[in-house]
């Protein structure tokens, strides 16, 4: 399954759109937070599913703050990130993941892309395809017979993935 992983989009869902349309056997979408409104768009345009979370920037959100789900044997933990206060470090986030059995996390809100591993628990945050970002970003994760990858798409000034 390949799944990509987008995180603090602040309203930029064409530039999302552009650089998802051209990402070959993606299975699916998830939208970390800020802006809600940005990850039903760009379901709508690439009729893929998008799973949604809220951030803290998506004010009276109509998906949920942070979420587990199974996928391929594989317990993912799912969340914008400020509620652990990610800006900080990974430590809280780390903390919560292990506590639900979790062996993969997905967050966001630092606008930073990082891959992490920790105690077993691969971490990984997409960084953010916000106008003003200082670099423009999106995660891709791999899951295939129980084993996961993930690798961080950076993008050129024309919304290309950079070489």
């Amino acid at each position: 399954m390949k799944i990509a992983v987008l995180s603090d989009t602040h309203g930029n869902y064409p530039l999302a759109i552009q650089v998802l349309d051209r990402i070959p056997g993606l299975d699916c979408i998830i939208h970390l937070g800020d802006t809600l409104e940005d990850a039903d768009i760009i379901e709508c345009a690439l009729s893929l599913p998008v799973i949604k979370l809220a951030g803290n920037c998506d004010h009276a959100p109509s998906a949920p703050r942070e979420l587990l789900m199974t996928v391929n044997t594989l317990n993912i933990f799912l969340s914008h990130g400020d509620l652990y206060r990610v800006k900080t470090g990974i430590t809280k986030i780390h903390e919560k993941a292990s506590s639900e059995k979790a062996s993969i996390v997905l967050y966001g809100h630092t606008h930073i892309p990082a891959i992490q591993e920790k105690a077993g628990i691969l971490l990984v945050n997409p960084g953010s395809l916000k106008n003003a970002a200082q670099q423009q970003s999106l995660a891709i994760l791999s899951l295939c017979n129980g084993e996961a990858a993930a690798e961080i798409v950076m993008l050129n000034d024309h919304g290309f993935p950079a070489p």
